[in-house]
């Protein structure tokens, strides 16, 4: 079964995606954490994100990259939604992205374009959203709560420049697939989206509630 988890910044698809691995045993993949390589191996170079030379010549960046607790910053945030723009950057991980998904047993990847390019024969596609102000409320509570001195008003900033650059790239845009469940998390906390996830998967798939 592989399942596709897409949806903007700081809506909750990575912590959803995460807990529908767990419970149906499946392997997670984060393909935005593949972008987040990508630019900030950008950085390291001393390049230019902007720059699809310098992006896609990034695209080879080293496996251990993937566990620096620096990708998970907002500023390299920034830098993963210029890099993949790319359409030399997109080409270059998509393999990467569709052997995970097409492994034997299935998989969980979350992402922006899983269930419209990566794996567009996914049995159940979510579209996972939430308003930008409780998206913006979210990360600032994470990175406070990392240490981090963030202004609440700079993240709003941040997240409504990502989402115009998302939606509006030429290669791979972010939308919402037509066979996608949409679950819109601003009302709810952590578990309750959890469970209209679990809900969704379950009622996709024919499969009996569980307990």
């Amino acid at each position: 079964m592989i399942i596709a988890v897409d949806g903007p910044t700081a809506s909750g698809k990575g912590t959803i995606a995460k807990a529908l691995a767990k419970r149906f045993g499946l392997p997670h993949l984060d393909t935005g954490l593949l972008y987040r390589a990508v630019g900030w191996q950008v950085k390291l170079n001393g390049g230019d994100p902007d720059s699809e030379a310098d992006a896609a010549a990034a695209t080879g960046f080293h496996e251990t990259l993937l566990t620096n607790p620096e990708l998970r910053s907002e500023a390299v945030g920034g830098y993963a939604s210029r890099v993949s723009v790319h359409p030399a950057v997109r080409k270059a991980l998509f393999e990467r992205q569709r052997a995970f998904a097409t492994q034997a047993g299935g998989a969980v990847l979350d992402g922006r374009d899983i269930g419209t390019v990566i794996a567009p024969e996914a049995d159940v596609k979510l579209f996972i959203t939430a308003s930008t102000a409780a998206r913006a409320e979210r990360r600032f509570r994470e990175m406070r709560d990392a240490g981090r001195e963030v202004q609440l008003e700079e993240i709003v900033a941040h997240l409504e420049r990502r989402d115009e650059r998302d939606k509006n790239r030429a290669d791979a845009p972010l939308v919402v697939a037509d066979d996608a469940f949409v679950i819109d998390t601003t009302d709810l906390d952590k578990d309750a989206a959890i469970a209209a996830a679990i809900e969704a998967v379950e009622r996709a798939r024919g499969l009996p509630p569980r307990v």
